[in-house]
C-alpha cells in the first residue's frame, strides 16, 4: 500500500523507515497534545500505529491527501512551508482545544525531562493522580510516567552523543545504575547505548547523496542502518 502521508501515533518503541534511495516529503513534529487538538482523537487510540491521516476525524474533513497534492504541486520549499503554516494553524484554531493544565503538565514534563514526580506535577496543575493520568493518556497518548520514561530517554540519548559516559548519563538522568539505562535504552531504542554511539560515530551509509539520519537539527533522533537490497533503513525513535 502507498500512502501520500502518515501519521505516526505515540510510541515507546522505535520505528524503521525503508525506502529505495529517493525520499522527499514533509515531516512534522508536533507536540501530542497538537495533535489532539488537530485530529480530535483521544490519543490512547493511536498509541503504537502508523496509519493514513485521512482515516482519522480531523477538524475539515478527510483533506490530508488534498493537502498533501496541493504541497506537491508548489515549486518551492518557501511556498510549501507557507501553505503548511497557514493550514496547520487554521486547524488548530477549529480543532478540539487541548486542556491548558494538559499542556502545563506536558511542558513540565519536557523542561525537567520527567524528573518531575507524578503527585507533584498533579498538585502543580490542581488535579488529582488519576484525573493527570486520565486526561494524559486522552491528549498526549502515554501516562505521565512513561511520558517521563521517555523524556529521560532522550536526555540520556543527548547527553551519550555529546561524548559522556554511560554511568555519568545514568546518574544524571536518575537512572538507578547503568544496568537500568542499558535496559531502557535497549527497550525503548532497540539498542545498546554503545551500539547507539558507535553508529553514530561511523554511520554506515556513506554514499553521496544519503540523507541525513537526524530529523531534527541538534537532536540524534536516528541511525542509519546498512543498506539492503538497495534500500535504506533509518532506525528511530519516535518519542514526541
Amino acid at each position: 500500500m502507498t500512502l501520500a502521508a502518515v501519521y505516526a501515533g505515540p510510541t515507546t518503541t522505535s520505528a524503521v523507515g525503508e525506502h529505495s534511495g529517493r525520499l522527499s516529503g514533509i515531516e512534522v513534529l508536533m507536540a501530542p497534545w497538537a495533535s489532539f487538538t488537530l485530529f480530535g482523537t483521544p490519543l490512547y487510540e493511536l498509541i503504537d500505529r502508523t496509519i493514513d491521516p485521512d482515516d482519522l476525524p480531523h477538524v475539515l474533513g478527510n483533506t490530508i491527501r488534498e493537502l498533501s497534492a496541493a504541497l506537491a504541486a508548489l515549486p518551492t520549499w518557501e511556498q510549501r512551508f507557507g501553505l503548511l503554516d497557514d493550514v496547520l494553524v487554521r486547524w488548530s484554531e477549529a480543532g478540539t482545544p487541548s486542556s491548558s493544565r494538559v499542556v502545563r503538565a506536558w511542558s513540565e514534563l519536557v523542561r525537567t525531562w520527567g524528573a518531575v514526580p507524578v503527585r507533584s506535577l498533579a498538585d502543580e496543575v490542581g488535579w488529582s493522580v488519576r484525573q493527570l493520568e486520565n486526561r494524559f493518556r486522552e491528549q498526549i497518548g502515554l501516562g505521565p510516567k512513561v511520558a517521563a520514561r521517555v523524556l529521560r530517554l532522550q536526555r540520556a540519548r543527548r547527553l551519550l552523543v555529546q561524548g559522556r559516559g554511560q554511568a555519568e548519563t545514568a546518574a544524571i538522568c536518575g537512572f538507578y545504575d547503568q544496568a537500568h539505562l542499558s535496559g531502557e535504552f535497549r527497550a525503548m531504542t532497540g539498542c545498546t547505548p554503545r551500539e547507539f554511539t558507535m553508529a553514530r560515530v561511523v554511520p554506515p551509509v556513506s554514499q553521496p547523496g544519503a540523507p541525513a539520519a537526524d530529523r531534527m537539527t541538534g537532536e540524534a533522533t536516528s541511525l542509519l542502518l546498512r543498506p539492503t537490497r538497495s534500500a535504506v533503513f533509518s532506525k528511530t525513535g519516535r518519542v514526541r
